[in-house]
């Protein structure tokens, strides 16, 4: 049982850290503010709510765990609410998202 735990732990650990990796270059490669905000909050919370996990099942029923849980709900909490918070600032500074520019459908046709 110890053994399938550390396996599902540090499966947890490597799909968080990979996740947050992601949300990283993701947040590199976007055009834009908003759309870097997406990438990198979503990615970000999916990465900590893994790698929390993670650490749950490796701390076993601990008072660390009960802290770690503490940590997450936090987490889950506030990083929704000041990705929104910042979204909304820049909107109201003037910061308008990334519009393509589309060819028209002569430039497509030729």
């Amino acid at each position: 049982m110890s053994a399938l735990l550390d396996i599902l732990s540090w499966v947890l650990l490597t799909l968080g850290g990979l996740s947050i990796l992601v949300g990283g270059i993701g947040a590199l490669r976007m055009p834009d503010l908003y759309t870097r905000m997406h990438a990198a909050s979503v990615t970000d919370s999916m990465g900590a709510i893994l790698v929390l996990v993670g650490i749950m099942l490796q701390a076993g029923l601990t008072l660390a765990t009960i802290k770690l849980i503490a940590i997450l709900l936090f987490l889950l909490i506030s990083s929704p609410t000041s990705s929104n918070t910042l979204a909304s600032a820049a909107l109201l500074a003037g910061t308008r998202p990334f519009e393509e520019k589309h060819k028209s459908d002569d430039e497509e046709h030729e």
